[in-house]
């Protein structure tokens, strides 16, 4: 047996946790992509998912937003959430406002609309339509889009995978003052260790569908890959992914070798 509650803002038990998964089930076939899934996501909780290809993360994603059903288990979610893909997937015949109110019905859409762009910086941008914008203006107007909707869940699948890295410092930086604001709970999906740490409050591992490890980020924000801490919680997110790291001693040394590209991350969070 499965089933998915929605949950309107209003009602006071959002207060408890907006997202609450119990043996949550999902299998194609014979394989089980998701396992017996425990999950709750506080209000205005930043969490990452880390994971190999295949562990399920997209898969939990698509759930949560209501793209994908359950096979059994309990799933809780507000009504009031919005998703963010790898692809903008922006209709290209609409300009960037008719975009972020694509399938929006309220009073003083474009108000609203206008009002979104300008957040993410582009209330230069309104009329133009997708093929003009670059990779970071059109993912830009994808987050407006799902921050117009006010949601009290945003799901986000990798938005930056595809984005240069000054970009993506950009979008990181972006990203945490919309999250400040608004205060949402939010989920992304990565498979950036780096990126996970910087952002989020709480650090997910999937394995086989299951949550292999969970670590509480507890470096203060601004964070950046050279503050106390960082490279231990890193090195512990890659052992648990697979991946064999150097020795402190050896991880030093290299410290003063990638000084360049470091500082260009930590200037960013600063």
């Amino acid at each position: 047996m499965s089933s998915i509650d929605f949950v309107e803002a209003s009602k006071p038990t959002d207060a408890a946790a907006p997202v609450q998964l119990r043996n949550v089930v999902r299998q194609f076939g014979q394989q089980r992509v998701i396992d017996g899934l425990d999950l709750d996501i506080a209000p205005g909780e930043f969490v990452a998912l880390l994971g190999a290809s295949g562990s399920g993360k997209t898969t939990l994603l698509r759930s949560l937003a209501g793209l994908d059903s359950i096979d059994s288990g309990q799933l809780r979610v507000p009504k009031a959430r919005a998703a963010v893909f790898q692809e903008p997937r922006l209709m290209p015949w609409k300009r960037a406002w008719k975009n972020v109110i694509l399938g929006l019905r309220v009073p003083n859409a474009k108000a609203r609309a206008v009002e979104a762009l300008t957040e993410v910086g582009l209330a230069h941008r309104l009329e133009a339509y997708p093929a003009t914008l670059s990779g970071g203006e059109a993912q830009r107007v994808a987050l407006a889009r799902g921050l117009v909707r006010e949601p009290k869940l945003l799901l986000l699948d990798e938005p930056f995978a595809a984005l240069d890295a000054l970009t993506r410092i950009r979008m990181h930086r972006l990203i945490i003052d919309l999250w400040r604001k608004h205060t949402p709970a939010v989920l992304l999906v990565t498979h950036d260790v780096d990126e996970a740490i910087l952002l989020a409050d709480r650090v997910i591992v999937l394995a086989n569908g299951k949550i292999a490890e969970q670590l509480t980020i507890d470096l203060p924000r601004a964070r950046d890959t050279g503050q106390e801490g960082f490279q231990q919680i890193r090195a512990r997110l890659l052992k648990l992914l697979g991946v064999e790291t150097l020795e402190p001693a050896a991880q030093a040394n290299g410290t003063a070798r990638q000084a360049t590209a470091s500082s260009v991350r930590r200037f960013a969070h600063g």
